[in-house]
């Protein structure tokens, strides 16, 4: 074990893995309290579209699908405010349509390859400096958001309409919680792949709600629930030759159950 983890390209795993996981953990309490946590499941498909917009046109896949995650975000906010839609039926408009999109582009572009493959269930042992340095960015910039503006956050989280009528912008916070929320996914792909990232958001922050026994708790049980599940799913993957990106989600699941029962056992 020692020996593995002097390599480089396990270095670069576990750090951009920390940082994705600690962004997706601090993002999923808010999307999960706020009834929003299909979100996440909904950009990862239309990022799929990126990807496959991005290898027709030869261009960075990765930038691609920031560009079509972010512009599908903003669309899945105007669509419930002009539309008068629930999130859920927008984001399954959006997340629909964009898969499918991305299925008719890669069709045409003949690009289903090898390639495509570590963009749909993960690549973590390939991740590069360039996806480090992103993470990091990521996660700095969203653990400073919830510590700057904490109290406004948790107001509008709870109580969004007296939110409204205290002044304050919640309009602003939507576009805020949901353009990190794709840029997210988007490095989160890399990590678990685009058909399992939504899993990063929902289950530890799910897990850390059966332990905290306040909001700030459950933001700080998210970040290391979700920490500890990327690192033991790597290391358990590479141990016995197991698909990393599964191997994430399926421990975080278990710790999810474990909570889940422990919890019970007490009640």
């Amino acid at each position: 074990m020692f020996e593995l983890l002097s390599y480089n390209f396990l270095q670069r795993a576990l750090i951009a893995g920390s940082f994705i996981a600690v962004a997706c953990a601090l993002l999923g309490i808010f999307l999960i309290l706020r009834r929003d946590a299909m979100i996440g499941h909904g950009l990862a498909h239309i990022t799929f579209a990126g990807v496959a917009i991005g290898l027709l046109l030869h261009m960075m896949p990765l930038l691609a699908a920031f560009i079509v995650a972010v512009l599908t975000a903003l669309g899945i906010l105007k669509l419930k405010e002009k539309a008068g839609l629930y999130g859920d039926t927008a984001i399954a408009i959006f997340s629909s349509t964009g898969f499918a999109v991305g299925v008719i582009i890669i069709s045409l572009s003949q690009q289903f390859n090898v390639n495509l493959f570590s963009y749909l269930f993960g690549d973590i042992l390939a991740i590069g400096k360039l996806e480090v340095w992103m993470s990091l960015t990521v996660a700095a910039a969203i653990m400073a958001a919830v510590t700057v503006y904490y109290p406004k956050f948790m107001y509008i989280t709870f109580d969004q309409e007296s939110a409204k009528v205290s002044g304050l912008k919640v309009d602003r916070f939507e576009i805020s919680i949901t353009v990190l929320t794709a840029i997210t996914v988007v490095l989160g792909m890399k990590i678990v792949g685009i058909l399992l990232v939504s899993a990063l958001l929902v289950i530890p922050a799910a897990s850390s709600l059966q332990l905290a026994k306040n909001f700030k708790q459950a933001l700080i049980w998210s970040a290391l629930i979700s920490v500890l599940s990327v690192n033991l799913g790597v290391l358990t993957s590479i141990l016995f030759d197991l698909p990393a990106s599964g191997t994430i989600v399926v421990i975080s699941f278990l710790i999810f159950l474990l909570l889940l029962s422990i919890k019970r056992i007490k009640s």
